[in-house]
């Protein structure tokens, strides 16, 4: 050994140093890149341990070959292998921060810790608050924006004015903008969440914030499975416009574009559902109280999540939040995407825009700066894509159209992402996606996807075979329904239509067998396609009872149609009126709402002139008018009314819910028994 270090000693300084120099900058090196490689999991792990082991191979090579070169002043040799030593150096830095770039992108779509909510205190602009004013508040203990942060906003502001509560936030706006209530807590989303309701399109100019409220969360992962990305699986697409930056910045979102896609990684097939955005079904997280289904975007993801459970009757494995104005940036990031972009069928809309062309407004929503495209196959850019992917106007099916487009970008984009064939256009798509998506799923599970992406390139399936998507159709009808006392138009399903749908669902994760077709019929001089599932299924519409319009009835008879129900039903007398005594002169809850969503009615009765009621059983209304008129009556099985009008008590086929919401005003809404007031602390 000390023969060994005098050779060393007496070597050429110059030449000491410069090997020295390399081999510690190779040691750091390899430290490097033995971590990247090993941040991969699943990806190669054979060829990484490979990789990692001749690595090693040549820093023992290099220090006993490069020292032993030195020390004989065989110089040649020893520049040769210090050459190859630092372009080995060069190799694995330059691998090590792609790795950690790609990585750390990745890291980004599942980093969702926190989430920043917010809830604002909004009047309508001509109002302003006062000591006497009433607010309203959402009646939901888990509702984080309306209920938990507007407590607290309303304890830090000092905000001592009554609190009226509600079910359902469409009841609380309408309460506020027939000004029954001076201010609503609320979302600081509430714009994009409401607008798409034509009584609040305007709700931004109409409205102004008196107070706003922010805190930062412990974001729940909503979902405990550990399921790989190698098996079937589901997630729910969730399309957020965003008015703040940064999809993690609010929980409440607009709802407006859902879709559920279920992928079998070993047969490389996907069925995607697009769902209504209007479709009538119960709310989970709001006591399954029935509304749209966008509706439950204002509670927040893990609402929608377990809402599209309850409907489809199968698990959500993982979700993903995309930025609606992302789909800009992911378009272009792969060079634009082919679609056969549909002719619009709306007369109106045609005359205005000309056979041929679909426009829409830009990614801004300025109908003064148009985005227009012709039909048939086009290549679209990013701003006509989602041009393509929000237009509904300017078709007879409006949503389900929509829900169609949307389904097409996908495809195409799809097929466009497995074509990449550099890593600049990789990374370019890796850092759009990691801006404007957001999910549930670890790094590691995304990175276990890489091996079925793998698969897809290596079977060299053909364009437009690569993978088989199956698309569905969810067969609707307009379902006009009374919400808090206004009517919306929703969408009511064809029960076989779903089930078939589901099925399909089902089939492809894996989880019932599929049926066997022992018969087929093709014609050769036709283009085969793929049949959508659930389309042209109408058998078994839902059926849907709505509250009736009691007024003039008994109160016996409406005593035994809330006990068949399992409705509670509380009685109050009003003061002398001129309408008939003894029968109902005013209900507490609207004609037409749905009966799933009422747990209690309270019947207001008129009292006698002539007879004075106890005075501990009056409520003197003498100063209120009655607006129900007669002819808005209905008559129902054992309940007499004061007209021949023979209107149902329930909503079938496509009947219309406003023949049976008559127009009340000034309802009694100050018992504890209406589910209107504030709840007990818990």
């Amino acid at each position: 050994m000390k023969i060994l270090f005098k050779k060393i000693k007496n070597s050429n300084k110059v030449t000491l140093v410069f090997y020295l120099i390399s081999l510690i900058a190779y040691i750091i090196g390899y430290i490097f890149i033995f971590k990247s490689l090993l941040s991969l999991v699943g990806i190669e792990t054979t060829i990484r341990v490979i990789v990692l082991i001749v690595l090693f191979l040549w820093l023992l090579f290099y220090f006993l070959f490069g020292l032993t070169s030195m020390i004989i002043k065989k110089y040649k040799k020893f520049i040769i292998l210090t050459i190859i030593n630092i372009l080995l150096i060069f190799i694995m830095f330059f691998t090590s921060i792609i790795i950690n770039k790609i990585y750390n992108n990745i890291s980004l779509i599942s980093n969702q810790d926190y989430t920043t909510y917010t809830t604002n205190l909004i009047a309508l602009k001509d109002n302003n608050l006062k000591n006497d004013s009433v607010l309203g508040m959402i009646n939901n203990k888990e509702d984080i924006e309306g209920y938990i942060l507007a407590n607290t906003m309303k304890n830090k502001e000092n905000i001592n004015q009554e609190v009226k509560y509600y079910d359902d936030y469409y009841e609380m706006l309408n309460d506020l903008y027939t000004k029954k209530i001076d201010a609503i807590f609320v979302s600081s989303n509430y714009g994009i969440l409401f607008s798409g309701e034509e009584a609040y399109q305007n709700i931004v100019n109409d409205t102004k914030i008196l107070f706003t409220y922010s805190e930062k969360l412990r974001t729940n992962n909503m979902t405990n499975t550990n399921k790989k990305l190698t098996d079937p699986f589901t997630i729910l697409i969730m399309g957020v416009d965003s008015e703040v930056n940064g999809l993690n910045n609010n929980a409440a979102f607009n709802g407006d574009t859902l879709m559920l896609i279920t992928f079998n990684p070993k047969n490389l097939s996907a069925t995607i559902f697009s769902i209504p955005r209007d479709t009538y079904v119960p709310i989970s997280c709001n006591n399954n109280r029935y509304n749209k289904i966008n509706s439950s975007a204002a509670y927040g993801t893990e609402c929608v999540i377990n809402t599209v459970k309850n409907l489809v009757d199968v698990n959500i494995d993982y979700y993903a939040k995309i930025n609606f104005n992302g789909v800009i940036d992911l378009v272009n990031a792969v060079g634009g995407i082919d679609v056969d972009v549909e002719e619009p069928n709306y007369s109106v809309y045609v005359s205005n825009y000309g056979k041929g062309n679909l426009c829409e407004s830009n990614s801004l929503r300025e109908m003064n700066n148009l985005v227009c495209m012709n039909t048939g196959w086009q290549h679209l850019n990013g701003e006509q894509a989602l041009a393509y992917a929000r237009n509904r106007h300017g078709f007879l099916e409006s949503d389900l159209a929509r829900n169609r487009h949307q389904q097409q970008i996908v495809e195409a984009l799809a097929k466009k992402m497995v074509k990449l064939n550099n890593f600049n256009d990789f990374e370019k798509l890796l850092n759009t996606i990691s801006k404007n998506i957001i999910t549930n799923l670890s790094t590691n599970q995304l990175l276990s996807f890489y091996q079925t992406l793998k698969d897809m390139l290596i079977k060299g399936i053909k364009e437009n075979e690569f993978i088989n998507i199956q698309k569905t159709y969810l067969e609707v009808y307009n379902l006009p329904v009374n919400i808090g006392g206004m009517t919306l138009s929703a969408l009511g399903y064809y029960d076989n239509s779903l089930e078939e749908i589901k099925k399909a669902l089902k089939v492809n994760l894996g989880l019932i067998d599929e049926e066997m077709i022992k018969t087929f019929n093709y014609d050769y001089n036709e283009e085969y396609t793929s049949p959508i599932i659930g389309k042209g299924i109408t058998q078994n519409k839902t059926n849907i009872e709505v509250l009736p319009n009691f007024v003039g009835s008994s109160v016996s008879s409406v005593e035994e149609w809330t006990s068949n129900r399992g409705i509670t039903l509380y009685k109050e007398f009003l003061g002398c009126t001129e309408n008939t005594p003894g029968v109902i002169g005013r209900q507490s809850v609207y004609a037409g709402t749905n009966v799933n969503n009422i747990t209690s009615l309270t019947i207001y009765i008129n009292g006698s002139c002539d007879i004075n009621p106890s005075p501990n059983n009056i409520i003197d209304n003498t100063d209120q008018t009655n607006d129900n008129n007669k002819e808005d009556d209905i008559n129902i099985p054992g309940i007499p009314n004061n007209d021949d009008n023979n209107n149902n008590n329930q909503i079938n086929n496509n009947d219309d819910i406003t023949n049976v919401i008559p127009g009340l005003d000034d309802l009694p809404t100050n018992r504890e028994d209406d589910n209107i007031n504030e709840p007990e602390s818990e």
